[in-house]
């Protein structure tokens, strides 16, 4: 991969190729939990052919769904993402667009947001607003499934993350802690340092703001886009899965 310029301000999601480098060297398996979240939408929906992810990143979800579904777009704000996701996935097509209000002028047996993206999303009116942007792109019968940031419940204030990845001569380290902010919020602070030998160390560092939304909230925010929902648990890492199904009436 190539080396990327972080600007300190623009943070992690400026340079997708160190994002994928300290995932993949954490070990995250993206091919077998879109082999989960696939085999949900077939479980509702056994024809899918169409998806959607919303918030697809550098498209490492989105590659594995391509394999599965005929059809697949993704959409993202971040465009140091979408760069490497195009470069990477150049078949599939992806855009720029806000969750919370995108029209991509097409429908889609399925649309997923995972990775925690819809913790980004302050409050319970804009989780209203993307479940129902979410809707609005699916077929009557089609599937939504969301991966949930931590709940105020399960959430553990003080924890420490670190990881250590080497690729392609450059090492990148990666140190986190993460700590409540008032009763719906987590804010989450991160260092990274990278070194690589032409360009010697740099340092910079990210703030995350991540929604504590409860179980029930997320749960409403499914019912008013008109979509049955279940929470799913022991098969997907972190805090499970919210999988709905939009009524035959929407």
């Amino acid at each position: 991969m190539p080396a990327t310029s972080v600007p300190p301000a623009a943070g992690i999601y400026a340079a997708g190729d160190l994002y994928d480098a300290i995932y993949r060297g954490r070990g995250k398996d993206y091919r077998a939990e879109a082999a989960v979240v696939a085999r949900h939408i077939r479980r509702h929906r056994p024809a899918a052919t169409s998806l959607l992810d919303a918030g697809c990143g550098t498209g490492e979800h989105l590659r594995h769904f391509a394999r599965e579904f005929a059809r697949c777009e993704g959409i993202d704000l971040a465009d140091g993402m979408l760069e490497v996701c195009r470069r990477e996935n150049p078949h599939i097509p992806v855009f720029t667009g806000d969750m919370r209000a995108f029209r991509t002028g097409r429908r889609y047996d399925a649309v997923v947001s995972l990775f925690s993206a819809v913790g980004n999303l302050t409050g319970t009116g804009e989780l209203d607003a993307a479940l129902a942007s979410f809707a609005a792109h699916l077929e009557p019968g089609g599937v939504v499934v969301v991966e949930p940031w931590w709940f105020p419940d399960n959430f553990t204030p003080g924890h420490v993350g670190a990881s250590l990845s080497e690729a392609d001569g450059r090492t990148v380290a990666r140190v986190s802690h993460t700590v409540r902010e008032g009763d719906a919020a987590s804010r989450m602070e991160v260092h990274y340092v990278v070194a690589e030998p032409e360009r010697g160390v740099r340092h910079f560092t990210d703030t995350h703001v991540m929604a504590l939304h409860t179980r029930e909230q997320y749960e409403t925010a499914f019912a008013r886009a008109g979509c049955t929902v279940e929470y799913v648990t022991g098969e997907y890492p972190g805090n499970g899965l919210f999988v709905g199904v939009l009524g035959a009436g929407r």
